[in-house]
């Protein structure tokens, strides 16, 4: 199945000359997401994973599927603010400013395997402030995992070290 095709690219949005990449018309058809999160699932596959890590909001879309077919726990990393129980923070930088993500502090255990999972790899920003969120809290990133990948944008600079799938890539 082409899953590259059941993305819709909308020019110029949310600013002009940015390309988005529009997951909704994929998640649309049950049969093209179903078989998007297999296929984000087949490289862990008889690994033991504990938890998948899902950054705010399109990686809950994403991250709590694929913690489903790996039979896996999800834990959702969001911004200042919206987390009820005590959290460990990251700050990261944006285009212009910066900004905060959270995770409960008992999201994670030490010794966990974990998979961060996220809906698009641009510039990396938010997925390493994820990963290091993870690792303060112990756990051991076991890999990074994306829908879609923009290449051009070298995100995967952020991430040496770590093992990187990306289902689709522009």
């Amino acid at each position: 199945m082409d899953l590259k095709s059941k993305i819709r690219v909308i020019e110029d949005f949310p600013h002009e000359g940015i390309s988005f990449k529009d997951i909704t018309t994929l998640m649309q058809d049950g049969v093209a997401f179903k078989e998007a999160i297999k296929q984000m699932a087949e490289p862990f596959k008889g690994q033991h994973v504990d938890v998948v890590v899902g950054p705010e909001a399109r990686g809950f879309l994403i991250g709590t599927p694929l913690a489903y077919e790996l039979t896996s726990g999800f834990a959702p990393v969001r911004k200042s603010g919206k987390l009820p129980y005590e959290v460990v923070e990251a700050n990261y930088e944006l285009e212009y400013g910066k900004d905060t993500l959270q995770i409960h502090k008992d999201a994670i255990r030490p010794g966990d395997k974990v998979i961060v999972a996220d809906d698009l790899l641009a510039t990396g920003g938010t997925v390493k402030s994820t990963v290091d969120l993870v690792e303060e809290l112990g756990g051991e990133v076991i890999g990074v995992t994306f829908l879609i990948e923009l290449t051009y944008l070298n995100g995967k600079d952020k991430l040496t070290g770590y093992d990187i799938n990306s289902l689709i890539k522009y």
